[in-house]
């Protein structure tokens, strides 16, 4: 039997022109295209009228063998397909379950390519103007989940630890947990006057941006009514955007 190939392909940030070449040409050739949540409907379209288009988009509360759902949609279309697109918005590798889907595929002798995309909390960080690094500033990044696995048997992330370590921290999917993030870093020594950036929709035409400090973000984030997805930048480079934001 001819099995197929699978490419677990990253659609970017958001905005359909960020997604790379490769990707790209590679949505106009799938038989396939398993996509996610956050893979944006511009970016869909690239894909020809003929591939078949399935949603496997995962939402927090979403039963956790759903990752084992996609696993088995890969291996089945594998088997009848020729390209099969695994989309994902973001980069594949960066909090996009990837490395887990291409070790499921090696384990099947699934053939498989991995295309990178420009991940979510670089790519609204940049369309806010706000520099990860800078030579005045930062000079180390970070980027943490702030939504960890529930089966894990404890946190992971030593957010108390990371106050003092780090000059720039980036954090995806942790919106829902902004006030905890922020009372364990001030707890950890970093100053409650921290700027503190948190973007929503970042680099769609949606895109928003909200500045604070560690010790009031939360309470202007509720105000505001900002909701997921959204990225935190902590650091000194997020007042940046300030004067810097240009769109």
């Amino acid at each position: 039997m001819t099995l197929g190939k699978v490419y677990l392909v990253g659609a970017g940030p958001g905005d359909p022109k960020l997604i790379t070449v490769r990707a790209a040409d590679l949505l106009r050739e799938a038989d396939v295209v398993l996509y996610d949540r956050l893979v944006g409907g511009g970016i869909l379209d690239l894909a020809s009228e003929s591939a078949e288009k399935v949603y496997v988009g995962r939402a927090v509360g979403d039963p956790t063998e759903h990752q084992n759902e996609t696993n088995d949609m890969m291996l089945r279309y594998a088997r009848t397909k020729e390209c099969i697109v695994r989309l994902k918005g973001g980069d594949p590798m960066m909090f996009g379950r990837g490395g887990e889907e291409a070790e499921f595929l090696q384990r099947h002798n699934i053939k498989y390519e991995i295309v990178p995309g420009i991940t979510s909390g670089m790519g609204s960080a940049t369309y806010s103007g706000i520099p990860l690094t800078h030579r005045r500033y930062s000079s180390s990044v970070v980027f943490v989940t702030g939504h960890e696995d529930p089966e894990k048997d404890a946190e992971a992330v030593k957010w108390r630890r990371l106050a003092g370590s780090v000059d720039t921290i980036v954090v995806m999917m942790g919106l829902s947990r902004l006030d905890t993030i922020c009372s364990e870093l001030v707890a950890g020594g970093m100053d409650a006057d921290m700027p503190v950036a948190v973007i929503q929709n970042g680099t769609t035409p949606e895109h928003r941006t909200i500045t604070g400090t560690l010790s009031d973000i939360a309470l202007r984030v509720q105000r505001e009514g900002i909701r997921p997805p959204a990225n935190i930048i902590i650091g000194m480079v997020a007042d940046l955007g300030k004067t810097m934001g240009w769109r």
